[in-house]
């Protein structure tokens, strides 16, 4: 199991030592939002730069934004290594992620937990990674939804099936017994309390990675 967790669950008046303190994971998850897709507000490209310079942990850019389309080289320049955008968004999927492909990054594709499997059917060729919300997007905190559980076991059948080489990714809700329950449909954990609330969050991360 790889492990991401996420940053918006840190102490942001130390970052560097947050950062510090997770580097024993996979990927950092920042969660970018914008007020207009999201209820919430983030913060942009300049984050993304800053965290950048003080890690060497690649950095997945969740882009939970109405438009990311316009975004796509702002985040890429700032040093995502990783770039997710939504499919609810009102951007053009299948140009959105040839763009991001196109700066020689990967490509991510996110469903909320209300939006049917179907509509990433056209996408599956293009996107190096599916992530699925298991919380609805825009706050730190949610308790995690049971009721995605059949979207993400669909989903790795697809995967399995069809031979597709993405990574299956869940973001929402995730501690030590939920943690549990998605392992055996996923590929990368998505974690920030569960993570950052801990005195020892290397002992966290090993956990997560133990599962499968």
């Amino acid at each position: 199991m790889k492990v991401s967790p996420s940053i918006l669950a840190c102490d942001f008046s130390k970052l560097k030592e947050e950062v510090k303190s997770v580097e024993g994971a996979d990927f950092l998850h920042l969660d970018v939002m914008d007020g207009v897709f999201v209820p919430n507000l983030t913060f942009g490209p300049f984050m993304v730069e800053v965290i950048n310079k003080l890690t060497s942990i690649p950095l997945e850019s969740h882009l939970m934004i109405i438009d990311p389309l316009k975004y796509i080289d702002a985040f890429a320049e700032a040093g995502s290594d990783t770039i997710i955008v939504h499919v609810e968004s009102r951007s053009d999927m299948i140009k959105t992620l040839k763009k991001i492909k196109s700066r020689g990054i990967k490509s991510g594709i996110c469903l909320n937990p209300e939006t049917p499997l179907r509509t990433l059917l056209p996408l599956f060729e293009l996107v190096d990674l599916v992530l699925v919300m298991t919380v609805n997007p825009g706050f730190y905190g949610q308790k995690f939804m049971p009721q995605v559980l059949p979207k993400l076991e669909k989903l790795r059948e697809i995967k399995e099936s069809k031979k597709y080489n993405f990574l299956i990714e869940v973001d929402g809700g995730i501690n030590e017994e939920t943690a549990k329950i998605v392992a055996p449909y996923v590929d990368i954990i998505v974690s920030g309390a569960f993570i950052f609330s801990s005195e020892n969050r290397e002992e966290k991360i090993n956990y997560l990675k133990k599962l499968s």
